[in-house]
């Protein structure tokens, strides 16, 4: 990696200027009387213990864009399992954003995905593993996300829906070490319900993916059921162990009925 020299002033200026990710532990969860609310309905009665030691989640302290919160999952303990994990911002109006199930190449798990936040909030991540419930998180200083103006014009929005891209990092692992890097991109305005038409300043009915599956050959990798939390078009980032497979195949279904399946074959883009 080539080193790039720059001066104090333009390193404050890049610092000050780039988005504001966890680092350190700097933004941990808080106390929340939400949460103390929400726990039951999410958890019921089973114990959470603190996942600290099993796996990270990395968040902006002081969001960019609360309507495209990058929250990225790591598992820091690889001897251990995680099959599934439910994303929570405590204060949105509906709190669980994403309940994600895990297949076996997804180990040990590295996953990003992009949520809308509403207010400053707790985002947790609640992992389930064999042994039970694991916690941790960030908190999150973020405000109007569910209610942010769509990004693009309704009727182009929807001309889109459902297109999807497959990017895939470095180059094609050897088969000694088959791991491999994907992002996959999804045109869908993800509707919240809570925002307004630009122009008529009525509320946009919520119309958003609430399924969504990621298979490599008949082996699935991931899937994830969603909510009105998950950004407008949205992206996804994970590490998993290639089969082998010349594609990856993305079926997702939405709120409205429409169901949309993709075959992207897997080409290296950088």
């Amino acid at each position: 990696m080539a080193w790039i020299r720059i001066t104090a002033t333009a390193a404050l200026v890049a610092v000050l200027g780039a988005p504001s990710f966890a680092a350190d532990n700097a933004n941990p969860l808080t106390d929340s009387a939400t949460w103390e609310d929400l726990r039951g309905d999410v958890a019921g009665d089973a114990p959470i213990g603190d996942g600290a030691a099993l796996f990270t989640v990395d968040a902006p302290y002081r969001a960019e864009d609360a309507a495209t919160v990058p929250i990225h999952i790591v598992q820091t303990n690889p001897s251990a399992r995680i099959d599934t994990a439910m994303v929570v911002i405590d204060e949105n109006p509906a709190p669980v954003a994403a309940e994600l199930t895990f297949g076996a190449a997804m180990a040990p798990l590295d996953f990003e995905l992009r949520v809308r936040v509403n207010q400053y909030s707790n985002v947790r991540v609640i992992a389930g593993t064999p042994q039970g419930l694991e916690m941790t998180g960030r908190y999150v200083k973020a405000s109007g996300g569910c209610s942010a103006p769509a990004s693009k014009d309704p009727e182009k929005a929807l001309a889109a829906m459902g297109q999807m891209k497959l990017r895939l990092f470095g180059e094609a692992p050897a088969m000694s070490v088959p791991r491999r890097e994907a992002q996959i991109m999804i045109r869908h305005p993800n509707y919240s319900g809570l925002q307004r038409d630009q122009i008529t300043q009525l509320f946009i009915p919520a119309h958003f993916i609430d399924h969504l599956e990621v298979w490599q050959g008949e082996d699935l990798l991931w899937s994830l059921d969603g909510g009105i939390s998950i950004s407008e078009n949205p992206v996804f980032r994970f590490s998993y162990d290639d089969n082998g497979a010349e594609a990856l195949t993305v079926k997702a279904t939405d709120t409205e009925g429409n169901a949309f399946e993709q075959v992207l074959p897997k080409v290296a883009e950088g």
